[in-house]
């Protein structure tokens, strides 16, 4: 794969957003003299980071990687679509769900805009330009919803041991696990609404491109 200056950028960007949310976490967790490394479990505990951390690593690979397989294997088609299916849920989400219920300013508004608006359009267009088009399948669909089907269990698991929950939409808690177990279908929905369009045009661009 040629490299892109552009992919240099992107993927200094995508560590930007998650150093400086790191740091705000770090630092309110020290100010309330609270461990830091539960500030730092916690912050993993989200989607958004997640995901972002996959978006950054496969944005390197492409910008800076050097030839080898683990390098090919980030960069195959089945796992960029996996990702990019996995972002775009990301920003979607935030933007129906969670925007609305908090105004963030300074750094943690620059942390926001990156990780849920700059590389959710960046990694789509490095998908549609850059990863190979005419190869993901059918079963690829199943497989990436493997991504978001364990991550929820995992927050499941976890707010029932110790009564956290990252999203409102999965607190059982407040909501009851029925209203939880409608709303992460819904999602999980979403996601499969994203993979398949994204599956048809990649078939599409596919044969354009043969």
């Amino acid at each position: 794969m040629p490299r892109r200056p552009w992919l240099s950028l992107a993927a200094v960007l995508g560590w930007t957003g998650l150093a400086i949310q790191l740091y705000l976490v770090l630092l309110a967790r020290w100010q309330e003299q609270a461990s830091l490394l539960g500030g730092l479990v916690n912050l993993f505990c989200f989607f958004t980071v997640l995901t972002n951390t996959l978006v950054a690593t496969v944005l390197s690979q492409a910008a800076f990687g050097r030839e080898s397989a683990a390098r090919r294997w980030w960069l195959s088609p089945a796992i960029s679509a996996g990702v990019t299916a996995s972002i775009v849920l990301v920003a979607l989400a935030y933007s129906l769900l969670l925007r609305h219920l908090w105004q963030p300013q300074g750094w943690q508004w620059l942390a926001d805009e990156l990780l849920h608006d700059v590389m959710p359009v960046l990694f789509v267009v490095y998908w549609w330009r850059v990863v190979p088009k005419g190869q993901l399948r059918l079963w690829h669909l199943a497989a990436w919803a493997l991504y978001p089907a364990l991550y929820f269990a995992f927050v499941l698991l976890r707010g029932h041991e110790i009564g956290v929950y990252p999203y409102p939409f999965v607190d059982v808690a407040r909501l009851g696990y029925g209203q939880v177990m409608v709303n992460a279908l819904a999602v999980l929905a979403g996601f499969w609404g994203i993979a398949a369009v994204l599956l048809g045009v990649d078939r599409w661009l596919g044969r354009r491109r043969a």
